[in-house]
């Protein structure tokens, strides 16, 4: 199968061009910043038509976004262009040549008030000018392109790049007082597992809504103690607050966990969020 993949300078689509090779397919990755891409702004409808023609791909993968929650609150409309309507220039390029498109997407296209955890297909809410882009990304390929899978994931940590395990880390080393939230609770998802999901997935052509997260939830609290506890840290101290404690320009759902139940309809499924960050920590050479 012949892939690109956009945002491929990002942790998500850099390791989609490796893993996707690995399975045996033709794989070109595009972005605006970064080496061995073809450099794209998917703002440029022209230029994003035109790449996608000359490429040819049976699939364009969709990962390139603005994930700067904050920044998204304080700029919404740039939020709406690059997420929403670079969706849409993709999605309409694609279903010029016939090409399926698989956009990534997240949990806080839901307003967080669920009393279980949200399934593909139940209504969405966005309460922050974030979800409300990656909602709007959503909307415009459902409506141009049959052809479509759409991935919401969650609190995604990679190898070398920013994450919240490594934050929190840094700052604990660095002795400062820790202080996270209690009331804000989704799916920790490694980005190799949301990778190796998405590679099963593209294979069975089974178009539709996915949640690609690592199985169950917790807040931001027992994320952090529990990987401070597995290497060793169960005397570092953190301060239980809550989301009012700490303002910020976005406000994130309270409640965003999601269930892949349609995944495991085909059989995909990633592994509980524990063993996952184990293996993050493994390979990071932090836990033996």
């Amino acid at each position: 199968m012949r892939i690109l993949v956009t945002g491929a300078a990002g942790r998500l689509g850099g390791k989609l061009l490796t893993s996707l090779a690995e399975r045996g397919h033709e794989v070109s990755g595009a972005d605006i910043v970064g080496d061995n891409v073809t450099r794209i702004d998917i703002g440029d409808f022209d230029a994003t038509r035109a790449l996608i023609a000359d490429v040819k791909p049976d699939v364009v993968i969709h990962p390139a976004a603005w994930t700067d929650v904050d920044g998204c609150a304080k700029d919404p409309e740039k939020a709406i262009a690059i997420n929403g309507f670079g969706t849409q220039h993709v999605a309409l390029a694609a279903a010029n040549i016939g090409a399926a498109v698989m956009y990534v997407s997240s949990n806080e296209v839901f307003d967080g008030n669920s009393s279980r955890p949200y399934r593909e297909y139940d209504v969405t809410n966005p309460i922050n000018p974030y979800g409300y882009s990656k909602w709007v990304g959503e909307r415009a390929l459902v409506n141009i392109n049959p052809r479509h899978y759409i991935v919401r994931t969650s609190w995604l940590f990679a190898h070398g790049g920013k994450n919240f395990i490594q934050a929190v880390l840094n700052n604990a080393a660095a002795g400062k007082q820790l202080r996270i939230v209690t009331d804000e609770v989704a799916n920790p998802t490694y980005n190799e597992d949301l990778a190796e999901a998405i590679g099963q997935l593209v294979e069975t052509e089974r178009f539709g809504i996915y949640h690609m997260v690592n199985e169950g939830g917790c807040s931001r609290w027992e994320f952090a103690r529990y990987f401070l506890d597995r290497l060793g840290q169960a005397d570092v101290p953190i301060e239980k607050i809550v989301l009012a404690d700490w303002p910020r320009a976005s406000a994130p759902p309270h409640y965003a966990t999601m269930s892949n139940l349609a995944g495991k309809h085909i059989g995909i499924t990633l592994r509980p969020w524990q063993e996952a960050v184990d293996a993050f920590l493994t390979q990071e050479g932090l836990l033996k």
